[in-house]
């Protein structure tokens, strides 16, 4: 939390948790996808056009898992609306895919999503009346996080990339 995904903005970066030489590669390492300022967990990121596509294009439908502490009790009816396929966040032209919700508690749930819209999952629970107060993200595809703290890195190795693709 508290550093950007970006090359360019202001203030913290999230090149600044890395050795200098990865933010003068050519090409520059990217991260594949975003968090935002306020969300944790795992981020990848790569020099590597294709396997940055692969993951992040709509079609790959690669999960994405998120466990969510929000600021009020859960209704008890999200699970549906969001599994629906049917929910429109505000701005949006189409329905959101089919979003899997698991209750860990009142306030806590963990979310599986399949596409990666803009604060998807903070609209999502604005959409249903409520407020994320923290986020973060578990897993991509078949690769969990772990035991890395926050602002800790590491390279992946051959068979991360296929647990990556595992589901």
């Amino acid at each position: 939390t508290g550093y950007t995904c970006s090359t360019k903005d202001q203030g913290r970066l999230i090149y600044d948790l890395l050795p200098r030489r990865f933010r003068q590669r050519d090409p520059l390492v990217s991260p594949v996808g975003r968090l935002d300022r306020e969300t944790s967990g795992l981020l990848l990121m790569t020099d590597a056009g294709t396997l940055l596509h692969r993951i992040i294009a709509p079609k790959s439908k690669l999960p994405k898992v998120y466990r969510a502490r929000l600021a009020s009790d859960l209704r008890g009816d999200e699970g549906a609306i969001f599994a629906s396929g049917t929910l429109m966040l505000e701005g949006e032209k189409t329905p959101l895919l089919p979003v899997e919700l698991e209750v860990l508690s009142p306030r806590e749930a963990r979310l599986t999503l399949h596409e990666g819209r803009y604060h998807q999952v903070r609209r999502m629970y604005a959409a249903v009346g409520n407020h994320v107060e923290a986020l973060h993200r578990e897993r991509v595809g078949g690769l969990v996080l772990g035991d890395l703290r926050e602002g800790e890195w590491r390279l992946l190795g051959d068979g991360d990339r296929t647990l990556l693709f595992s589901r």
